[in-house]
């Protein structure tokens, strides 16, 4: 008998245009599962699920939707009440994000509301969107991507290290309300990447190797194979934080015990750009 996999009829992926988030369109595609695609580069939006849907034979749902607007919750359930007949989605992998390199007050303001917007309000604006039906029906999966940068403040990135330790203790509260009620709430948690995250590919001084975004679909994906396997009843047990690779893990953990001035002088050379 095969090993249980996690397979979603339905499953909604932002920031899916590039990187990690078209790597989770097509990991999940290759599972059979139907796609809401969401990012704001239509083109890119429309090329992956022609490519998805002539490989897999699935349905894909482009929504061109920028993050930053208010609601976005809102408007992704219009697009579905539209398109698929109110159809919700099994998994909702909350992916979009973008850091900004560059000191706090040179930065324009905009920007970094911008910033907040994507990586925080959208991600907690989404969550109540769809866990509230998740555990109305008694299932679900929400897998919202955060990063060992939440470890450590990161001068010279600041918003978006604050942004993830955001990302990762609400996913954590998250995981343990949505729990009972047959809900998984987890985060990927991953090191550097390599993907289109910087502008003009431009790359930081990690500590750890870049990863491509297909290991990290692969990761999380497996977590939820486990859980699979390993919950009552066909129950999907993950822990709240999935972080890939040992070295990352190890670099997260030895924060525990380095003094904060310590970490603030490591986070600024995190941040600089790589020659």
């Amino acid at each position: 008998m095969p090993p249980a996999r996690y397979q979603p009829s339905l499953s909604l992926v932002t920031g899916a245009s590039s990187g990690i988030g078209a790597a989770f369109a097509r990991a999940l595609a290759a599972r059979g599962s139907d796609l809401v695609l969401v990012a704001r580069r239509e083109d890119r939006l429309r090329a992956l699920a022609s490519e998805l849907e002539a490989a897999h034979g699935i349905r894909c749902l482009v929504v061109a939707l920028d993050l930053s607007k208010p609601e976005p919750g809102a408007a992704l359930l219009g697009a579905l009440r539209e398109h698929l007949d109110a159809r919700l989605p099994d998994l909702v992998v909350n992916n979009a994000g973008f850091g900004i390199q560059g000191r706090v007050v040179a930065t324009d303001p905009d920007r970094l509301a911008q910033e907040v917007a994507v990586d925080v309000a959208a991600v907690v604006d989404l969550c109540r969107t769809f866990v509230e039906p998740m555990i109305a029906r008694g299932s679900g999966v929400v897998l919202n991507i955060a990063s060992t940068a939440a470890y450590q403040p990161v001068p010279g990135m600041a918003v978006y290290a604050a942004s993830k330790a955001f990302v990762k203790l609400f996913t954590e509260a998250l995981w343990h309300e949505a729990r009972p009620h047959g809900v998984t709430v987890f985060a990927v948690s991953p090191g550097a990447v390599a993907s289109e995250f910087f502008a003009e590919g431009r790359r930081i001084s990690a500590p750890t190797p870049y990863w491509e975004p297909s290991r990290i679909a692969e990761a999380g994906l497996r977590a939820l194979d486990r859980g699979v396997r390993g919950g009552p009843r066909g129950g999907i047990r993950v822990p709240p934080e999935v972080m890939p690779g040992f070295a990352n893990r190890a670099a997260a953990f030895s924060t525990r015990f380095v003094p904060r001035r310590v970490m603030l002088h490591f986070g600024a050379k995190l941040a600089a750009p790589q020659r």
